[in-house]
């Protein structure tokens, strides 16, 4: 099988103002997750249309979906772009200047979108060493990618409370000025957890930002204090990866799901291992959550950083690992990787029917359960235009066992290719 690759796929009327969202394309001949096979129309970076296969009129550009599943496309919750891809880089210091962190912060969030995410938030530390210049990175990030995916920034910082967390309220503050759309960081490293929480929550409400926190959750009266805190803040209050609540006693589980739930909180979890900001591994009990009603989304977290070097930030991935670690549907565990994370991020709802936003994907398969377990082709959708294409060929060498069971060949005359 050839390694998979994906890139910036042109599609007619791309181009880098409205007019790329404008351009009507048929997607034509596509599975949905309910069986059916459909003609779905684009336009203006909606879906027009969804109709039986054949019958919308084909005289504008058509992607032949024959063999695919269509998809809401997931979107990542939990990244952190300013370390992505350090792993094995230059001998010494990672390198925080502003064109370091953009080169890595766009590469990051192209794999990404290449594995099918269009929307992506990515947490960003902010402290005396490094200063604003890794916020002002990953903004212009977000600048440069505009057409190809959304990109938000979480202002992370390190400290808040005490005379050494002066500084940190007023980077954060300066942080929010600059363009950072949500305020984060990590209570559990302060001295003062709750003062640490309460300052985010404040800064939150004055300007009108949405609130992402990490913290491992084994604290459950410092969830207690959280959910208290957070209850009726718009928008919404985000926690994760929450790997803590893995080890807690069943009762002190359902108290603490109980209060989120009750609080509006999120919980995201990262299936594929840790990030820089804690270091413990784990998922939540994410069934548990569910039921006492606590949305629960699910992100990469570190991408090929020293937290995890081998992290892959592929959305299809987590919700995998879900299924089959964490005993979700396959089903639900893609809806934690795209509406749950939507959701989470504050984004519209994505249905394949007319009137939602084209924010698609297209992974050859029949079913959800499939694709989970061999997702390599893949066809993304951003604002009604296809922005990545990854495609894989298996192919099998000449054998009589090939030629029995009819499987694609090297060499055939026809080409012996079978997509995957």
């Amino acid at each position: 099988m050839s390694d998979s690759q994906s890139q910036p796929a042109h599609s007619p009327g791309t181009g880098d103002g409205p007019a790329e969202a404008a351009a009507t394309l048929l997607l034509s001949g596509a599975r949905l997750a309910d069986g059916r096979t459909v003609d779905v129309r684009l336009g203006g970076g909606r879906i027009e249309a969804v109709g039986t296969a054949g019958s919308l009129a084909a005289h504008f550009s058509r992607v032949d979906l024959n063999g695919f599943l269509l998809l809401p496309a997931p979107a990542e919750p939990h990244a952190h772009s300013d370390t992505a891809l350090t792993a094995f880089g230059p001998e010494g210091p990672v390198s925080y200047a502003t064109e370091d962190v953009q080169r890595r912060a766009t590469e990051a969030a192209l794999l990404q979108l290449g594995h099918g995410a269009t929307a992506l938030r990515s947490h960003v530390r902010i402290d005396d060493v490094r200063g604003l210049e890794p916020l002002e990175a990953a903004l212009q990030t977000r600048r440069s990618l505009r057409g190809l995916a959304e990109l938000s920034v979480v202002a992370v910082p390190r400290l808040l409370t005490g005379v050494a967390g002066a500084d940190g309220l007023a980077m954060l503050r300066d942080a929010v000025k600059m363009g950072a759309s949500v305020v984060g960081g990590c209570p559990d490293l302060d001295p003062d957890p709750a003062g640490y929480t309460e300052a985010v929550l404040e800064i939150a409400a004055e300007h009108g930002c949405a609130v992402d926190l990490h913290t491992d959750g084994d604290d459950p009266a410092r969830l207690s204090r959280l959910a208290a805190m957070s209850g009726g803040l718009r928008p919404g209050v985000v926690i994760g990866p929450c790997a803590g609540l893995s080890r807690l006693p069943r009762e002190a589980v359902a108290r603490a799901a109980d209060q989120l739930a009750a609080a509006g909180v999120t919980v995201v979890c990262l299936p594929q291992g840790v990030c820089g900001m804690t270091d413990r591994q784990g998922t939540p009990p994410v069934r548990m959550l569910r039921a006492a009603g606590v949305r629960v989304a699910a992100g990469s977290g570190a991408l090929r950083d020293i937290s995890n070097p081998v992290g892959r930030g592929d959305p299809l991935e987590a919700a995998y690992l879900l299924a089959s670690q964490a005993g979700l549907r396959p089903e639900d565990a893609y809806g934690a990787v795209s509406t749950a994370a939507r959701e989470a991020m504050g984004l519209p709802e994505v249905r394949v029917e007319a009137g939602f936003p084209a924010e698609l994907l297209a992974v050859r398969g029949e079913r959800i359960a499939g694709v989970l377990s061999l997702a390599y082709s893949r066809i993304v959708i951003h604002r009604g235009r296809v922005v990545a294409r990854t495609s894989a060929v298996r192919e099998y060498c000449d054998s009589a066992a090939a030629v029995a069971l009819d499987l694609p060949r090297q060499g055939r005359a026809d080409g012996g290719r079978e997509g995957a």
